[in-house]
């Protein structure tokens, strides 16, 4: 029997990916992994001019979602697939590749999953995190700083120039499709849905 996709979507900073790999934990690593979408990314680093410049990594156009939906369509067969790596310092997807196997359940997050049809046609259960915009930004800036190279100048002004209005454009809209849609702030709903899901899914 093939893995159970499950679909974790929001914005930039909403805390999806704190809920995916919260759920996982709790499915225990014998039953779930998370797959992310942001190891999707095309390579840009001969387009990419300057922290926060001209590259738009909120577009779906920066994304490989056609060798994202083939992985998916793998993972549902239970086989393995070879999950591209990124290096987001220099934007730029490298040749090494590592091996995802197929579990029980799949996590995949991103914040424009829902907005593809050829994903959503492949995820099982699809939820979206909600979180107000300001709270977003401060998680983002954190993030991109500590953990990206990024700088707090460029990470405002993408923020501005693309995640907001992609966000606006692409990744809300696309909560129509979610199953669920819960909050990225409040945190009895946080563990009420893990729990949920663990007993759904019969864990």
């Amino acid at each position: 029997m093939g893995s159970f996709i499950i679909g974790v979507a929001g914005g930039s900073g909403s805390g999806k990916t704190f809920f995916a790999e919260a759920l996982a934990k709790k499915l225990g690593p014998n039953t779930a992994s998370v797959l992310y979408q942001d190891s999707y990314y095309i390579d840009q680093s001969e387009k990419f001019d300057h922290d926060g410049g001209s590259v738009n990594f909120d577009h779906p156009s920066a994304l490989d979602f056609k060798l994202l939906a083939k992985h998916l369509a793998e993972l549902k067969k239970n086989n393995s697939i070879q999950v591209p790596l990124y290096n987001f310092a220099r934007h730029q997807r490298l040749k090494e590749t590592i091996i995802f196997k197929a579990k029980k359940v799949v996590i995949l997050d991103g914040i424009l999953i829902l907005g593809q049809k050829n994903i959503r046609d492949l995820i099982d259960k699809s939820i979206y995190i909600q979180t107000p915009e300001d709270i977003r930004f401060e998680r983002r800036l954190k993030r991109d700083v500590e953990t990206r190279g990024r700088t707090p100048e460029g990470v405002k002004k993408q923020f501005e120039k693309q995640v907001k209005p992609m966000h606006d454009l692409f990744v809300a809209p696309s909560m129509e499709f979610a199953d669920i849609v819960n909050s990225g702030t409040d945190i009895k709903m946080f563990h009420s849905l893990l729990d949920k899901l663990t007993h759904e899914l019969n864990l």
